[in-house]
């Protein structure tokens, strides 16, 4: 049994019973022009009492691809649940999204100040009205985020190594992969383990972009979560994933050897060989000429698309050991995304 199977909920002082659709407005601060700043939250309960779903996304005001994910299933009515309750919010930086800034006006990260503090940074406070009342309801969360700057992420589902209840959830969802990742402190994913409740941490695409198929692999595996809870509504049907998920238990970042203009010759999400040309670096006047090549075989699941390149620079992210899956060929992950 769920432990949030009330018959009735109390979010930020409004009742909500079974059965119930209601948009409760989460606002603890001003803008200085005095104009207020709302942060929706859309909660809809089955008169089945069951689980609550949390997801959210947005916690860095410039990455769209998760509020565009939120945006569907809202818009598709999935997050009308067969049974116990989904509570969505699809923008909880508002202010950063506002300004197209991964961080609040006070300079703050709230991916780094959880679980926050009653009289501290604007970031802070907001973290901790959060924490006190909207998470505790949650029995899972689903957390939405891109890669930053120019770092476009392969789809991937991160969660903390060694917890086999992650593990089986992250394979539910089944996004292309699932990387271990441990928890960092003061990071919302953290605070939900402190606090008991499974969270899945979605990375997909780069800031201040929307890429359909990110979206796509989001949004369908939610559905497919929202499935193994017997939660989906029965309008909706699952797409069969093509493969599953790849877990990688190790990866590093290969950076630049050099400064320069790159030039990226193969696609997020590629498995390559070891010793694979990957990329050139070269300087503007045609004289240097620099190959990046694999270090070693593995999966490619993220790939820096910014033109100019500073020596010491990420460049792409590269799996070093994965979990075998004997179920499925390896040239049927590739053909994933």
């Amino acid at each position: 049994m769920a432990k949030k199977e009330e018959r009735d909920i109390v979010i930020l002082n409004e009742r909500i019973a079974l059965g119930e659709s209601r948009t409760v407005d989460f606002s603890i601060a001003k803008l200085y022009t005095s104009t207020k700043v709302e942060i929706p939250i859309i909660v809809e309960r089955s008169k089945i009492p069951g689980p609550t779903v949390l997801i959210t996304a947005a916690l860095h005001g410039d990455e769209i691809n998760g509020v565009e994910i939120v945006r569907q299933v809202i818009a598709k009515k999935i997050n009308k649940p067969k049974r116990g309750t989904i509570i969505c919010i699809p923008i909880l930086n508002v202010f950063g999204f506002l300004n197209g800034d991964r961080n609040f006006p006070d300079g703050r990260d709230l991916n780094r100040v959880f679980p926050g503090t009653k009289t501290g940074s604007l970031a802070s406070r907001v973290a901790y009205h959060f924490t006190k009342k909207v998470l505790p309801h949650a029995d899972y969360c689903l957390d939405f985020h891109t890669g930053g700057a120019s770092r476009f992420n392969a789809p991937q589902i991160r969660i903390k190594p060694d917890d086999e209840k992650l593990l089986e959830l992250a394979k539910v969802f089944n996004a292309p992969f699932t990387v271990y990742s441990n928890t960092i402190e003061k990071s919302y994913r953290k605070t939900c383990f402190k606090m008991g409740i499974p969270s899945l941490l979605f990375e997909g695409g780069k800031s201040l972009d929307s890429n359909k198929d990110i979206a796509r692999e989001g949004v369908e595996g939610i559905m497919r979560f929202l499935k193994h809870l017997d939660m989906l509504g029965s309008r909706h049907s699952v797409a069969v994933a093509e493969s599953e998920t790849v877990i990688i238990e190790k990866s590093k970042w290969i950076r630049a050897v050099r400064s320069g203009l790159l030039h990226v010759k193969i696609d997020c999400n590629k498995h390559v060989k070891k010793g694979e040309f990957l990329a050139t670096i070269t300087d503007p006047y045609g004289k240097m000429r620099f190959k990046v090549l694999s270090p070693n075989d593995g999966y490619i699941i993220n790939v820096n698309q910014s033109p100019i390149v500073n020596q010491g620079d990420a460049i792409f992210h590269i799996s070093t050991a994965i979990i075998p899956n004997t179920s499925e060929s390896e040239e049927e992950n590739l053909e994933r995304v």
